[in-house]
């Protein structure tokens, strides 16, 4: 009886292994999802963040890198601790999993407060930004940053092409355009002489609506990940505590 019991306990403890083992490779791939939408964030949508007069959209950038690293090691730390049945190690990647989760929960809240801050920041400042730096001494990256946005989200100025009558760089003597060569549908050398919409792009809601639209986007594909990473989360905690449970009955 004792030989059949220490049999079933055994087996019990290698599903839980293996259980354990797999959530720990979907909890690596999740990681890692999380890491990427971060350099992602940083690198590909870079230019935006001299659109900002405030550091929230870099510092998620970072956040997401830092917390993407944070759920790839505590991954790595949870597959040595399965495989090797090490008790104390299974207790601090339990610690772990519980504080990532709880950061999980504060992280999503403090995105949708910080998601109303940006708005309500792109609102007072991105008309102001394009109209005093576009095309000034100094301020490349804001430039650049204003010609990718109208070319990649195909629109003219923030809240419409109006807006250029009152930029510095239009009301210069020496300037033919009236908007920028990148508002136009082909950018061309001085294709900005000409406002009408069949040369350039004209969106209700301009520029900043469809920036708007991206961030929120963003937030989505965000509030995905930490659902889905805190499901596993939870798996993850579950199967830890009965492995841990289960190496303790199992004498083997």
């Amino acid at each position: 009886r004792m030989e059949a019991h220490a049999e079933k306990n055994s087996c019990g403890t290698i599903c839980l292994k293996y259980l354990l083992f797999l959530f720990n490779i979907l909890f690596l791939l999740a990681g890692g999802a999380v890491l990427a939408v971060g350099v992602w964030t940083l690198v590909e949508k870079s230019d935006y963040i001299s659109l900002l007069s405030s550091s929230l959209y870099s510092i998620s950038a970072y956040l997401l890198i830092a917390a993407g690293t944070i759920v790839i090691l505590t991954g790595l730390i949870g597959c040595c601790a399965t495989l090797k049945e090490i008790k104390s190690l299974l207790i601090v990647y339990l610690v772990l999993l519980l504080a990532i989760f709880l950061l999980e929960i504060i992280a999503g809240i403090l995105a949708f407060i910080n998601y109303q801050e940006l708005d309500e920041e792109l609102q007072q400042n991105l008309k102001q930004t394009m109209q005093q730096k576009y095309h000034q001494p100094g301020e490349d990256s804001v430039t650049q940053a204003v010609d990718r946005l109208h070319q990649e989200f195909k629109c003219c100025g923030s809240n419409s092409s109006a807006d250029w009558a009152e930029s510095l760089w239009i009301q210069d003597s020496s300037n033919e355009r009236l908007v920028p060569d990148s508002c136009c549908k082909t950018p061309g050398d001085l294709c900005g002489r000409r406002d009408h919409p069949s040369n350039i792009y004209r969106v209700e809601g301009g520029c900043i609506q469809k920036l708007e639209m991206f961030i929120l986007k963003q937030l989505y594909v965000l509030g995905a990940l930490s659902i889905t990473i805190a499901s596993l989360q939870l798996l993850g905690m579950l199967f830890t505590c009965c492995l841990y449970r289960s190496l303790k009955e199992d004498p083997y």
